[in-house]
């Protein structure tokens, strides 16, 4: 259970922080919502209370948990999705982002990236590296209290 002001990551959307907790009938049921804002971008998000355990909500990483996240990114070795074909790596790297676990999230970032330098994205590959980024530093905004766009910069610091 989580309470307004908590900074929480909503898998494949975000991190951002529960402005309220309101309850609303839709289709007939009454249900309560967590309303929440994403820390990159203007949107709103309503996440069923009932469901936020098997939608994998979870609070944002502590700071001591910079460094792996940072090491993760700035890591040499190949990503086993990157041996196989584009929609393999694809579905692979999809599931890493749908757990919500920033570690996996930094992987899919790392593995892209190395990809994109050594040779190019497919469309999709190049829309899930701008989602992957997002998702990074819309919690990495969070928990090292910088704005996004020096929160980016050190994304491409850091792999290069």
């Amino acid at each position: 259970m989580f309470n307004i002001g908590d900074k929480i990551v909503y898998p494949m959307h975000g991190a951002g922080i529960i402005e309220a907790i309101e309850e609303k009938e839709v289709l007939g049921f009454k249900r309560k919502y967590y309303v929440m804002s994403l820390s990159v971008g203007e949107m709103k998000v309503m996440i069923p209370m009932e469901k936020a355990e098997s939608i994998g909500l979870r609070q944002v990483i502590e700071e001591d948990k910079l460094p792996d996240v940072y090491n993760i990114i700035k890591g040499n070795g190949t990503n086993v999705s990157a041996q196989h074909n584009w929609s393999r790596r694809y579905m692979v790297n999809m599931e890493k982002i749908k757990s919500g676990d920033i570690f996996e999230v930094a992987e899919v970032y790392r593995a892209l990236k190395a990809r994109e330098q050594e040779k190019g994205l497919s469309t999709g590959e190049k829309k899930m590296l701008e989602n992957v980024k997002k998702i990074l530093v819309s919690e990495l905004v969070l928990v090292e209290d910088l704005d996004a766009e020096e929160i980016s910069q050190h994304l491409e610091s850091s792999f290069k």
